[in-house]
């Protein structure tokens, strides 16, 4: 753990020898200042992390962790947790949304069960996870990240981990149960208040523990969550920018930010999903959503979607002819 919390107080800063050449190289491009808005800011943002002037999203990876959770046993899902190894294996066989979106994205999707599918502790009555095993889980994420990745989407599976994720928010945010419990899967206004007062007690079982992000992480978290976590920070040490999906993959990556200001610097939030906590969590960390399309499915799909916005982004910083090159009169 010692080793883990320092990997996150050394995280490596951006290149601003990058970020300056792409400054100047965008000034001279056939457009006027600031025409392609948020698009060149995302291009400035794959340069500075991949530490180039001429960033590039040929290699995507999308990586779906999946894991179950103890707590679903306090009613906080309609569904069964055997859905989780169902959907892995919906996965598998190429009939998911995320496949789709992986297919038209030109993304590379990697499925990745963590810890076997075995289910956390029960959070209301124990450590979600004992050290070895966040650990663990955390060491899972980090070694899924491929070296040669321009790009990494991440996403998630896991019937009940909504909670979990509401729990971390609570815990690193404060507000209680009842500003982050959403409705998951399909909760109904009774489930929803029953899930709130599942996360309290949660809160108040690990009360004297949840002073530490890491801590919260390892608590009130999760095999997948913790393996998300793993992966952004494997990400920036190997130069890769990092597309988040929605609540529960935003969640697993919020203790970084805790534990260093500029832990989400090389990450973007891809959308901000219609779990009702979600909007709450992109402004406590300060992330602005790239799309607002009302998803709610996790797998990913929101980060697959943005896809094609850094790779536009991208093409327009590398591919644009400058005035010179294309001999176009410049703003006197």
């Amino acid at each position: 753990m010692a080793a883990l919390r320092q990997l996150c107080h050394d995280l490596p800063p951006p290149d601003m020898a990058a970020d300056a050449a792409i400054t100047n190289h965008d000034s001279q491009l056939t457009k006027p200042p600031g025409s392609l808005g948020r698009l060149e800011d995302l291009a400035r943002w794959a340069g500075q992390w991949q530490r180039t002037a001429r960033p590039r999203a040929e290699r995507v990876d999308i990586i779906v962790f999946a894991g179950n959770h103890g707590v679903t046993a306090q009613g906080v899902t309609p569904w069964p947790v055997d859905v989780t190894r169902q959907m892995v294996e919906n996965f598998r066989n190429g009939g998911a949304a995320i496949n789709q979106i992986a297919r038209v994205s030109g993304a590379r999707l990697h499925v990745l069960e963590v810890e076997s599918l075995r289910p956390t502790a029960d959070m209301t009555h124990a450590p979600a996870m004992d050290e070895p095993t966040f650990l663990r889980a955390l060491a899972c994420g980090m070694q899924a990240v491929r070296p040669d990745t321009d790009l990494l989407c991440l996403g998630e599976m896991g019937i009940g981990n909504t909670t979990p994720a509401a729990a971390i928010c609570a815990a690193l945010f404060g507000g209680g149960g009842a500003k982050w419990a959403g409705r998951g899967t399909g909760l109904d206004d009774a489930g929803v208040r029953r899930k709130a007062a599942v996360i309290d007690r949660a809160l108040d079982h690990h009360a004297t523990h949840l002073t530490d992000p890491l801590a919260i992480a390892r608590y009130l978290g999760g095999h997948e969550l913790a393996a998300i976590m793993g992966a952004v920070i494997a990400a920036r040490y190997r130069n890769i920018p990092v597309l988040l999906d929605g609540f529960i993959c935003t969640a697993a990556a919020a203790p970084l930010a805790r534990l260093n200001p500029h832990g989400l610097s090389h990450t973007r939030l891809s959308h901000c999903s219609a779990e009702g906590g979600h909007a709450h969590l992109a402004a406590a960390l300060g992330l602005s959503p790239l799309l607002e399309l009302e998803l709610r499915l996790g797998e990913g799909s929101g980060a697959g979607l943005a896809i094609p916005l850094v790779r536009a982004a991208i093409a327009c910083l590398c591919g644009m002819a400058t005035f010179a090159q294309a001999q176009v009169s410049e703003k006197e």
